[in-house]
């Protein structure tokens, strides 16, 4: 029995690490190939079949990507936005989420009922647009930002998480004098590190990746975000201001379109690469709490 226990045993272990193993390449080697195209050199970057490294390794490509400047342009409007809306968006989720989180509020069901029908239901497209023109915010940063500014999930994973901390350490504050202001930016704010990072890497993610919005209420071009030039680079092959801006340079760098559609795509995700290891390790701590007490 324990011999066969412990086969079955070994048989699972192997099984899972197999498991974890193939979504492990599943999931890497497209980003990979992205890695190997772009530091390709030539039309060897159109060669069909598994590339695991790149036959000759050439960095022309970044350094055409790097003198393009719409790119430039919408790194830096991208970086604007994500900043904003990452900052907005924990002011007014925390400010919105304790007092949801206090049973002694008065309607405390009705507004978080009211907080879950948005989930369910929204204006729609159209009287989103017809909204976002009525105020005035067209063509500006603050279409991008305040219609996604606060969000009832983040609210909601937000207020759980508040309710997880001690109502001891209130009192005793409480007892010393001190307001609802002074408890929320002094105890409860410095103990909710775990769920403020969380929910600012969700919301960095999402505003960093964001494009339909900004192909919707923006048509300057100074003012669009990465992702919309990288739309016009990848999916429309739009390349003909980078080839223009390649004969101005006078080079005659040896390079494909989708090499340089490989390259804008590193370069857009190595900023999501740096940040990511900072918070991790607030990520899986601020969702258990946060979804979990209650």
């Amino acid at each position: 029995m324990v011999k066969n226990s412990r086969m079955s045993s070994r048989i699972a272990d192997f099984v899972l690490y197999t498991g974890m193993f193939l979504v492990m390449v599943a999931t890497l080697y497209p980003f990979w190939s992205q890695v190997v195209v772009s530091l390709q050199a030539g039309a060897s970057t159109y060669s069909t079949g598994m590339m695991l490294f790149p036959k000759r390794i050439t960095f022309e490509a970044y350094g055409l990507a790097l003198h393009y400047k719409p790119l430039w342009i919408g790194y830096g409007n991208t970086i604007l936005r994500t900043l904003m809306g990452v900052s907005l968006t924990l002011i007014i989720t925390s400010m919105t989420a304790y007092p949801l989180s206090k049973k002694d509020l008065p309607f405390n069901r009705a507004f978080t009922g009211y907080m879950l029908l948005t989930m369910l239901f929204t204006g729609g497209l159209i009287p989103n647009y017809l909204l976002i023109r009525s105020l005035g915010m067209l063509d500006t940063i603050w279409s991008l930002v305040i219609p996604g500014m606060l969000s009832a999930f983040n609210v909601l994973i937000m207020r759980n998480f508040f309710k997880s901390v001690p109502e001891s350490l209130e009192e005793s504050a409480t007892v010393d004098g001190a307001g609802h202001i002074r408890i929320f930016t002094s105890i409860i704010l410095p103990l909710s590190m775990p769920v403020l990072a969380t929910i600012a890497l969700w919301v960095g993610v999402g505003h960093w990746n964001a494009w339909f919005d900004s192909l919707i209420y923006i048509n300057d071009p100074r003012n669009q975000v990465l992702q919309v030039v990288l739309r016009k680079i990848i999916i429309e092959n739009d390349t003909s201001n980078m080839a223009a801006m390649i004969q101005k340079m006078n080079t005659h760098a040896e390079y494909t379109s989708r090499q340089l559609q490989s390259t804008v795509i590193m370069l857009s995700v190595i900023p999501m690469l740096i940040v990511y290891p900072f918070v991790q390790k607030y990520f899986v701590q601020g969702v258990m709490i946060g979804a979990i007490k209650g």
